[in-house]
């Protein structure tokens, strides 16, 4: 999953893969017919691994609704800083890379982007309900929006190695639902 965040997957052979993490290649075939095959394992598991990062942050009670995706945006820039903004989201740089990859990708890649909307719109209609986020807010709508618009931010703070792109475009995301 490092490797995907930093390089994608299509221009990084097995063997530089493998590696990476010290296992020998007759051991991955025993358990991947494919690199596709692990390419789709990749996705299911990195799309679990950052559904429980957002039920943490989405789901937390103890703060408000706008304080949960606040609590999202500082955690993500804090990790892209960590590694100098050279790593990204895997399902965003694996999106970009979809005309080189597997078929399959495309609809593993679809159905996890929906599931984080799925708990984006959650926090959003608990800030809806809580009066903090306007009252005619179209809470599935934002939330693919968020989506669309955060992948964006984070592909522009990885070209530009600054958090600025993330800043814009959480400053503007929290405006434009704000009661």
């Amino acid at each position: 999953m490092e490797i995907g965040t930093e390089k994608g997957f299509s221009g990084v052979g097995l063997d530089e893969m493998l590696k990476a993490v010290g296992v020998p290649k007759g051991s991955f075939y025993h358990w991947f017919d494919s690199k596709e095959a692990f390419g789709l394992a990749v996705i299911d598991t990195y799309g679990r691994y950052f559904a429980g990062k957002l039920d943490r942050h989405f789901g937390n009670v103890e703060l408000t609704p706008r304080q949960r995706l606040q609590a999202f945006f500082d955690d993500a820039r804090r990790g892209m800083a960590r590694h100098d903004f050279t790593r990204g989201c895997l399902v965003g740089n694996l999106g970009q890379e979809i005309a080189l990859l597997p078929g399959s990708f495309r609809q593993a890649l679809i159905d996890t982007f929906l599931d984080w909307e799925a708990r984006t719109e959650a926090c959003l209609r608990t800030g809806v309900e809580a009066g903090e986020f306007r009252a005619d807010l179209d809470c599935a709508r934002q939330a693919k929006t968020f989506w669309i618009g955060w992948e964006g931010a984070v592909l522009r703070a990885k070209l530009e190695r600054q958090a600025a792109p993330l800043d814009a475009f959480a400053t503007t995301f929290l405006q434009q639902i704000e009661a």
